[in-house]
């Protein structure tokens, strides 16, 4: 029996009407944004560097369900060559191997102690720590910007 209008292989269709599109398109969806759930839902998180005076020096994203420890030797490479002084962060940073990366790299950890950490020194630099104050600054300013604040930017390049 001849096949109708020409038809042959497997697709075989008895009518000519709109099919799927046989080649092959690029997937969309999330694989290039920064998003992932999190206790707050789904979101995205910013992990900031900056200067002393609180202005941004270099950002990475990544989905909201990211820990911050795992992401401190990235942000100690990003950004321009500089050699700061200290690293100052919250106590999402706080492992013992982020205090002995930035020492290696000459840098004085001001990073809090988590409240359940075993062996907490008795020294903590307090008056260098009150600088993280301008980074938390810097941070405000960024979400006085709505797509900042509301995170409808989920990409690096929507931030640059």
């Amino acid at each position: 029996m001849p096949e109708p209008h020409g038809a042959s292989g497997p697709d075989v269709r008895f009518h000519r009407r709109a099919r799927p599109c046989l080649r092959r398109r690029g997937k969309r969806g999330q694989q290039g944004q920064a998003l992932g759930r999190s206790r707050g839902g789904f979101s995205t998180k910013i992990h900031l560097k900056s200067d002393f005076d609180g202005q941004p020096i270099a950002f990475h994203l990544t989905g909201g369900e990211a820990g911050d420890s795992p992401l401190f030797k990235l942000l100690l490479d990003l950004g321009p060559d500089v050699k700061p002084r200290a690293a100052l962060a919250d106590k999402g940073y706080d492992a013992k191997a982020n205090r002995a990366m930035a020492r290696a790299r000459g840098l004085a950890p001001a990073i809090p102690f988590k409240s359940n950490a075993k062996d907490r020194p008795v020294f903590f630099p307090k008056a260098l720590y009150r600088g993280r104050a301008r980074i938390e600054q810097c941070f405000g300013k960024l979400k006085r910007f709505k797509r900042v604040a509301l995170r409808c930017e989920k990409t690096e390049c929507g931030f640059a």
